[in-house]
C-alpha cells in the first residue's frame, strides 16, 4: 500500500502519556466522528506507548494491560473501525520501548502477526533501547518484512528521531513515514525549533514516505504530558498548523479531542489548509527566504495553483518583502502571480515583482493563487 497523502489521525502521548485506559479509547472515536474530525480527513486513532502489561505471557505473546485494557486490542479496534476510523499501537525496535515496556525487537515476525490478528491498521514503530552494534535500517527493515508477511496493510511509522541519516533510508526500508527529529513540546521554542531545523529536510518528503515533524499541539493550552508552562498562543498553534501543512507533514493531534475549544476545532478542520497538506501533487515547498525573524515558503500544488507562505518568529511585528524572480518568476509584466488570503479571503492583487507583507508576532499568512497572463 502506497500513502499518496499523509496520514492524519490522532494519537494519545502529546496529552495523556502512560494516562490511557479503553474508556479514553471509545470516547475519542466517538469524538473525532461527533467533532467533525473523521470528516475532515483525520482517520487513524493511534495508542502509543504504555498499552501493555510490563512482561510478555508465557508464549511470547504481548498482552495487553488487563487493567487499563480488560477487552483487548481488538475490541478496541473493532469499535474505532464501525466508527469509519482506522485503529493504530505502538512498539519498539529495541528489546525495551521508551517507556520500559516490551520491545519488539528479535519478536518481529511474532508481534507483527499479533498487531494484524487484532486488526491494527497503523504502526508506530520507536527507536529507544536499540542494540548499537545493528544498523537501524537493518531493524526497520526486519519489522517491515515482518508486516508485510502478515498481508494485512499497515502503515509503518518510523520514529528514530533522523538518527544514522535515516532519511536516506527510510523509503527503501518500507517506511511510510518517518520521524525527523526528537519530540515537540507544548512551546513556540519547540515549534520554532523545529521548523527551522526541517527545511533542510523538506525535499526527502514525497508520495509513499512523508517527512514526520511530529504530532500536533494545537489547542493543548499548557496541559498534558508534553507541556510547557502556558502552553501557546492561539495565533502561535496557529502558525504550527500552518507550517505543518505547508511542509506536507502528517497530521496527528495531540490535544484532547473530547474538550476542544472552537478555535482549535476550527484550526485543525479548515478546509483550505487541510487541502494544502493534502494537495495530490505532494511536492515538497520551495525555501525562498529563512532568517532569525521570518522563514518564506512557496509550493506547488494541482491544478496549477500554488501555496505562499510567510511565517513570523519575533515578538514584534515584521515587513516582508517577497520578490518573485527570487521564486523564479519573470519580472517582464506579461505574467503577473494573482493571489488571495486565504485567511481572509481577499484578493491581494497580480503581483508581477514583489510586495510588502506585515505579519503579526508569531503569525502566519498563507496566500494562494495562479499565474496569470495580462498582456
Amino acid at each position: 500500500m502506497v500513502l499518496n497523502t499523509p496520514p492524519m489521525g490522532w494519537n494519545t502521548w502529546n496529552t495523556f502519556g502512560r494516562n490511557i485506559d479503553e474508556n479514553l479509547i471509545l470516547e475519542t472515536a466517538d469524538a473525532m466522528v461527533e467533532n467533525g474530525l473523521k470528516d475532515a480527513g483525520y482517520e487513524y486513532l493511534v495508542i502509543d506507548d504504555c498499552w501493555s502489561s510490563k512482561q510478555r505471557d508465557e508464549n511470547g505473546n504481548l498482552v495487553p494491560d488487563p487493567i487499563r485494557f480488560p477487552h483487548g486490542l481488538k475490541y478496541l479496534a473493532d469499535y474505532v473501525h464501525s466508527k469509519g476510523l482506522k485503529f493504530g499501537i505502538y512498539s519498539c525496535c529495541g528489546p525495551l520501548t521508551c517507556e520500559a515496556y516490551p520491545g519488539s525487537l528479535d519478536h518481529e515476525y511474532q508481534d507483527a502477526k499479533f498487531f494484524a490478528d487484532n486488526e491494527v491498521d497503523y504502526l508506530k514503530y520507536d527507536w529507544c533501547f536499540h542494540p548499537r552494534n545493528l544498523a537501524g535500517w537493518t531493524l526497520y527493515n526486519r519489522m517491515r518484512m515482518a508486516l508485510n508477511a502478515t498481508g494485512r496493510n499497515i502503515v509503518f511509522s518510523i520514529c528514530n528521531w533522523s538518527e544514522e541519516g535515516s532519511f536516506e533510508w527510510v523509503n527503501k526500508v518500507g517506511g511510510d513515514l518517518f520521524r525527523s527529529g526528537g519530540d515537540i513540546y507544548d512551546s513556540i521554542e519547540s515549534i520554532k525549533s523545529i521548523t527551522y531545523r526541517q527545511m533542510p529536510l523538506l525535499c526527502f518528503s514525497g508520495p509513499g514516505c512523508y517527512n514526520d515533524m511530529d504530532m500536533l499541539i494545537c489547542g493543548m493550552y499548557g496541559k498534558g504530558n508534553v507541556s510547557s508552562p502556558g502552553g501557546c498562543t492561539d495565533a502561535q498553534y496557529d502558525t504550527h498548523f500552518k507550517i505543518w501543512c505547508m511542509s506536507s507533514t502528517p497530521l496527528m493531534i495531540g490535544c484532547d479531542v473530547r474538550n476542544m475549544n472552537d478555535f482549535t476545532k476550527n484550526l485543525l478542520t479548515n478546509k483550505e489548509l487541510i487541502a494544502i497538506n493534502q494537495d495530490p501533487e505532494q511536492r515538497p515547498p520551495m525555501i525562498v527566504k529563512t532568517d532569525s525573524r521570518y522563514i518564506v515558503l512557496f509550493k506547488h500544488l494541482a491544478n496549477g495553483e500554488y501555496a505562499l507562505s510567510v511565517s513570523n518568529f519575533t515578538d514584534s511585528q515584521v515587513h516582508a518583502n517577497v520578490i518573485l524572480p527570487e521564486i523564479g518568476f519573470p519580472a517582464d509584466g506579461q505574467w503577473v502571480l494573482r493571489l488571495r488570503d486565504i485567511d481572509t479571503g481577499d484578493q491581494i492583487g497580480d503581483i508581477a515583482e514583489g510586495f510588502n507583507i506585515e505579519v503579526e508576532p508569531w503569525a502566519t499568512r498563507i496566500f494562494k493563487g495562479k499565474v496569470v497572463k495580462v498582456r
